[in-house]
C-alpha cells in the first residue's frame, strides 16, 4: 500500500502513515484513548479501510454513521458470527482456546437471536427499569456519603464501578458478599490482557479461568432458581424455554455471563468517561447545576461522548458494496461505534461535549436487531448518578493521572483520582 501521511486538525493536529495507522492496538488505547485522529481522517479519506496487520485477522474499518446504520440494519446480509470483534494477538496467543465457548446474544443471528432475546426483553422495558429507580438512587446516595467527608477517591473504583455491578447483582439475584467477586470475573473478563487484571500467562489463561469460575457459580444459582423459582433474571432465564426447550446450558450460562460483564463495564465506564468530561468541560456541569431539568440530554451526550464499546464485526454472507468498495462473502467488517458518534455529517461541532445537544442520535448502543439490551437500565443508573453529583458535587478536578484500560473493545478507565468537595443529601 502506498504511504501516506495526514495531519488532522479536528481531532488534534498529528500525522500517520496509513501503513501503520493504528485503529486496534490496545497498547495505543491504554496509552492515548480513542485514535480520534485516525478515525477523522479515515471518515474524510477511506470510510471503507482495509487493515491487514500481523496477529490478526484482516477486516475492512467502518468510519461512517450511515454505512454502521446500513450494515447494522441487515442482520442476513451481515451476520454476527462467527466473528464477534477485532482482537490483536498478543506474542505467543493463538486466541481464544477452542475448548471454551461461548453462545449469548452476540455472537447470535435469526433466528435464534430473537428467540433468546425476547426471554427479557419485557424485564427491560422503560416501565419496568423505572421501577428500579429508588434502589438506584439508595445505592447511589450511599456511595456518595461514603466519601462525602474526604476530598480525594479514586472515583473508579469507589464510585463508577459500584453502582452498576449493585444493581445488575441484585437483579440476578447474587448475594451482596459475593458482589466483590462479580467485579473481578467482569475485570477479568473484558480486562484479561491488562496486566493489572491477568491472572495467568496471559489474556486467553485469564478469561479461561475466569469464565469456568463464573459458570460454576451460576450453575449452582441456577439449580437453587429452578427449585426455588423467584422474580430474579436467574430464575426467570433457568425456567425460560426457546421453541418448548429449557436453554442449554451452554446458551443459559452464556446469557448471564453477557448480563454480568455487560450491566457493569459499560455503564461503569460511561460513568468514569462522563465524570471525566465534566472535570475537562467545567462550564457543562455548571449548565446542568443550574437546569437539572437537561439531565435527559446531558445522559444522552456522555454516552455519544464517551461510547464505551468501541466496536463489533459482521462478516458478509455474499458478496455486496459498501460505499462503493466489494466486499466478498466471508470477510469481515469491523463497525467503530465512537467514529460514528464523532461524525461530522452526523453532529454539528462534534468534538464539543454539549449536555444540550438535540437531537442526538448516536450509535453508542448500537442499532437494529442488536441495538442494546440494557440500554434503559443503562440511561436509568445515569440519570440517577449524574443527577445526583450535580446536586451534590461542589467541584472536582484530577488528582493524578487517568489509567485507562488496556483494550480496543471495550473503553475503559481503571483509576481516575479526583479532588473534589461534596455536599450533604
Amino acid at each position: 500500500m502506498e504511504t501516506q501521511i495526514a495531519s488532522n486538525r479536528a481531532a488534534g493536529a498529528r500525522e500517520f502513515s496509513l501503513d501503520t495507522i493504528d485503529i486496534v492496538g490496545p497498547d495505543h488505547y491504554q496509552k492515548n484513548g480513542y485514535p480520534h485522529a485516525e478515525w477523522t481522517y479515515l471518515r474524510k479519506h477511506h470510510p471503507v479501510f482495509h487493515v491487514e496487520r500481523p496477529r490478526m485477522d484482516p477486516f475492512w474499518a467502518i468510519t461512517k454513521a450511515s454505512d454502521i446504520r446500513e450494515i447494522s440494519c441487515q442482520p442476513r446480509l451481515w451476520i454476527n458470527g462467527p466473528r464477534l470483534a477485532v482482537f490483536v494477538l498478543d506474542e505467543g496467543d493463538t486466541g481464544l482456546p477452542p475448548e471454551l465457548p461461548l453462545k449469548h446474544l452476540l455472537n447470535m443471528d435469526p433466528p435464534q437471536h430473537g428467540e433468546f432475546r425476547s426471554i427479557l426483553s419485557q424485564y427491560f422495558t422503560p416501565r419496568s427499569i423505572r421501577e428500579l429507580e429508588p434502589e438506584v438512587t439508595n445505592i447511589t446516595a450511599q456511595l456518595l456519603d461514603d466519601v462525602m467527608d474526604r476530598t480525594e477517591c479514586d472515583f473508579v473504583t469507589e464510585i463508577s464501578s459500584k453502582v452498576p455491578v449493585a444493581v445488575i447483582a441484585e437483579m440476578l439475584g447474587v448475594p451482596k458478599k459475593d458482589w466483590p467477586t462479580i467485579f473481578r470475573w467482569t475485570n477479568e473478563i473484558i480486562g484479561g490482557g491488562d496486566p493489572e487484571f491477568q491472572r495467568g500467562k496471559d489474556a486467553n489463561e485469564t478469561f479461561a479461568q475466569a469464565r469456568m469460575e463464573m459458570f460454576t457459580y451460576f450453575t449452582n444459582l441456577v439449580e437453587d432458581s429452578r427449585k426455588h423459582p423467584n422474580n430474579s433474571v436467574t430464575s426467570i432465564i433457568s425456567n425460560a424455554k426457546v421453541n418448548g426447550e429449557p436453554l442449554p446450558a451452554l446458551e443459559l450460562l452464556s446469557y448471564l455471563l453477557l448480563l454480568v460483564v455487560a450491566g457493569n463495564e459499560t455503564t461503569r465506564n460511561a460513568t468514569s468517561g462522563g465524570l471525566l468530561a465534566f472535570i475537562e468541560n467545567p462550564e457543562q456541569l455548571k449548565r446542568l447545576k443550574a437546569d437539572p431539568a437537561m439531565i435527559k440530554t446531558a445522559v444522552e451526550e456522555i454516552v455519544r461522548w464517551t461510547s464505551p464499546v468501541i466496536q463489533f464485526t459482521r462478516t458478509a454472507t455474499e458478496d455486496t458494496v459498501v460505499r462503493g468498495q466489494k466486499i466478498r462473502a466471508g470477510e469481515s467488517v469491523c463497525l467503530f461505534y465512537p467514529s460514528a458518534n464523532r461524525d461530522e455529517d452526523v453532529f454539528a461541532d462534534p468534538f464539543k461535549f454539549d449536555i444540550g445537544r438535540n437531537p442526538n442520535p448516536h450509535l453508542a448502543f448500537g442499532i437494529g436487531e442488536h441495538f442494546c439490551l440494557g440500554a434503559n437500565l443503562a440511561r436509568l443508573e445515569l440519570t440517577v448518578i449524574f443527577r445526583e453529583l450535580a446536586k451534590r458535587l461542589d467541584h472536582a478536578e484530577l488528582a493524578g493521572p487517568v489509567e485507562r484500560l488496556r483494550s480496543s473493545f471495550v473503553g475503559g478507565i481503571k483509576h481516575m483520582p479526583i479532588r473534589y468537595k461534596l455536599n450533604a443529601a
